[in-house]
């Protein structure tokens, strides 16, 4: 890894007074896809809020792009590039599925700003279909596209995916693996939390495994097999 998208180190963080996130150390390069796997409650989706500032108390250090973050407000560390889709989706019923796209402002610029409708539209036709339908017409597997589609238009590269095959149907995971395939050779850089390690093994670069707040494996792609037996005792895949 030449530059670093994301580099955490010994990062702290609480909800109110429970102490979630116990000094996670990981790198992320550009250009990278970085699977977080665990079991449910590890602390993976903390790790995602407690980059964005989304958790109550935050020590440590959080450099994104280079930049300290981790004194910054939500919205600042935001405008350094970084686009979150949350496992809610948080898709705005009352607007149709254009409205949605047409909705977030532009808080990076380092890609030349964000994606096109046109582009938005090639790379998810279901949604061009849909472009007038309101937010509750669509399938749960089309308001997950249109949750990704919508950080894709505000042109940040640094994109936290959390969950986004979970309860979706075989032929929409596969998009959205097509789609994942598609933004790292555009050159985003993408951090997930999945639960579904099919989808993600192929994906990923590199593997961190978090438990109880912490990161206790980290691996490349290439050390998958090799590393099988500890993440069935991790994971229970």
């Amino acid at each position: 890894m030449t530059t670093l998208a994301l580099q955490i180190s010994d990062l702290h963080a609480w909800y109110g007074e429970s102490h979630v996130l116990h000094g996670v150390n990981l790198e992320v390069g550009t250009g990278e896809v970085v699977t977080l796997l665990g079991r449910n409650g590890s602390g993976r989706t903390s790790t995602l809020r407690a980059i964005l500032g989304l958790t109550g108390t935050r020590k440590g250090s959080v450099r994104i792009q280079g930049t300290e973050s981790i004194q910054l407000p939500t919205y600042r560390i935001a405008h350094l590039g970084i686009g979150y889709c949350p496992e809610e989706r948080g898709i705005f019923a009352g607007l149709t599925c254009e409205e949605n796209l047409l909705l977030p402002p532009i808080v990076g610029d380092t890609l030349g700003g964000g994606m096109s409708l046109a582009e938005i539209y090639d790379m998810f036709p279901n949604l061009e279909e849909r472009k007038h339908s309101p937010g509750t017409r669509l399938s749960g597997g089309e308001q997950q596209m249109l949750a990704v589609a919508r950080i894709l238009r505000t042109g940040a590269n640094l994109l936290l995916l959390d969950e986004i095959s979970e309860g979706l149907a075989p032929v929409i995971v596969q998009a959205l693996a097509r789609m994942i395939t598609t933004l790292k050779s555009k050159g985003y850089t993408i951090v997930m939390v999945e639960q579904n390690f099919r989808f993600a093994a192929p994906l990923a670069d590199r593997f961190y495994v978090m438990e109880h707040g912490q990161i206790v494996e980290a691996f490349a792609a290439g050390e998958l097999n090799a590393k099988q037996e500890t993440l069935n005792t991790l994971l229970g895949v």
